[in-house]
């Protein structure tokens, strides 16, 4: 396993996070085809983790909004496939953790597929939750 390096990038590239969403299994589930809301979902975030092979090459991304005191939600949580598996997505979890230490509580939307990883990771999963979508 390659060297993997985390950190805070506020000005990550529309072009780089596409790349890991479609190189992930999240396109499936975020508006790819749509580059003017990407660039938008990325300019909204207060929070944006990389991690980074010793080549630079993007290997994963957390991405989130936060008001820095009570409460950060995670709205995106991507790990190229090939990398999966090495412990990138538990770190880049810890390293939005490390990055609000005032924060108490920590949110996320999991994909069904993925209830597994965020237990693992120490997340609690919780019945008491809501969601709108938009038609």
């Amino acid at each position: 396993m390659t060297k993997i390096t985390y950190a805070i990038e506020p000005d990550l590239s529309s072009e780089e996070f596409l790349a890991v969403l479609h190189g992930s299994t999240l396109a499936e589930r975020r508006p790819v085809d749509d580059p003017a809301r990407i660039a938008g979902m990325l300019a909204g975030a207060d929070l944006i983790v990389t991690a980074r092979d010793e080549a630079g090459r993007l290997v994963g991304v957390a991405r989130s909004v936060t008001d820095w005191h009570y409460c950060l939600y995670c709205s995106d949580l991507a790990v190229l496939i090939d990398m999966q598996g090495h412990g990138i997505g538990k770190a880049l979890l810890a390293e939005t953790v490390n990055a609000a230490p005032k924060v108490k509580t920590h949110l996320l939307l999991s994909a069904p597929k993925a209830m597994s990883f965020y237990q693992a990771a120490g997340y609690e999963a919780i019945e008491n939750g809501f969601v709108f979508h938009r038609g």
